[in-house]
């Protein structure tokens, strides 16, 4: 049995010569959720859409459960896609939707449209036509549509796209119930970062085709942990000084300049007073936390954002 559920292997994709992935190289172990995090046009859809074998690459490899070549359209069974828009007849309701795509994949158990409609909270829509549903409650019915043939491992494109607050609530709640409860290992993308960062255990950041950071919660916790920001006319003497009055030596000297001081918050109004005794001027001194979003910003530059 594979340790992972998808390893990918120098993966590109061109079209008319343009790198829409460019050597992407990255593995998912089973039983998390992967946030894919980037811009429109970094290739997340495009990566989506070739795992899906929805297109294929034009260099590299992939595997799926430890299985590639001929063998991975089996592998592909144990997986469930919401690419792009939910795969939806507009002409029927939510329950005969169920049905066809049940059929579909040679599913005899019809209890499972009722049960996987109740987990999506689209129980009591079974009379309406779905071309009359809103944005929502069809991302709702694509996801358990998604999940008719028991997967696995679930990839979903923008899930809680079109939901209200508590729609999105009871979407993250689901999330984190097939992974915790049903093992199921989930990627998705999604362009609400503040969201992803309560749901998400891992984070894949994609930029210009490429993988430009993989890092686990933990990790962007770290990165993203409560500091004191200073800013002072001298950094190089303001460091020096707090080093060796205060015995702080976590700390970073960025590249403007500024100084992140960690692991030390409660410490604001020492700092202030060391600084002041040595004649330096302080300009800003405050604490301050990364945020999810602020952390994609600073790897992928300001002037790249939608």
């Amino acid at each position: 049995m594979s340790e992972y559920v998808l390893e990918t292997r120098q993966l590109t994709k061109k079209y008319r010569g343009i790198k829409a992935l460019d050597n992407i190289s990255i593995s998912l172990k089973p039983g998390k959720i992967y946030g894919l995090i980037g811009r429109n046009g970094a290739g997340k859809t495009t990566f989506m859409r070739m795992i899906a074998g929805l297109s294929f690459a034009t260099e590299g490899n992939y595997s799926l459960f430890g299985q590639s070549g001929a063998k991975i359209k089996d592998a592909r069974k144990r997986i469930g896609f919401m690419i792009e828009y939910p795969a939806i007849n507009t002409s029927m309701t939510a329950k005969d939707n169920m049905s066809l795509h049940r059929m579909i994949k040679g599913i005899p158990n019809k209890e499972k449209e009722d049960e996987l409609l109740d987990l999506v909270g689209l129980r009591n829509s079974d009379k309406k036509k779905t071309r009359n549903f809103s944005l929502g409650m069809k991302q709702r019915l694509g996801i358990a549509i998604a999940l008719v043939g028991s997967p696995e491992f679930l990839v979903l494109d923008e899930p809680i796209n079109g939901l209200d607050p508590m729609g999105i609530v009871d979407i993250r709640n689901l999330l984190k119930y097939l992974c915790e409860e049903k093992n199921i290992t989930i990627l998705l993308s999604s362009h609400n970062l503040s969201e992803l960062y309560q749901v998400a255990t891992d984070y894949i950041i994609l930029d210009s085709g490429r993988v430009v950071k993989q890092i686990t919660s933990k990790e962007l916790d770290e990165e993203c942990r409560e500091y004191i920001f200073l800013r002072t006319n001298n950094p190089e003497k303001s460091v020096s000084i707090i080093e060796s009055e205060l015995n702080i030596d976590n700390y970073m000297v960025m590249p403007d300049k500024s100084i992140h001081l960690y692991n030390c918050v409660d410490k604001l109004e020492e700092i202030a007073e060391i600084l002041h005794i040595n004649d330096i001027v302080v300009t800003e001194l405050s604490v301050r936390a990364n945020s999810l979003e602020k952390y994609y910003m600073n790897l992928v530059g300001e002037d790249k954002h939608d």
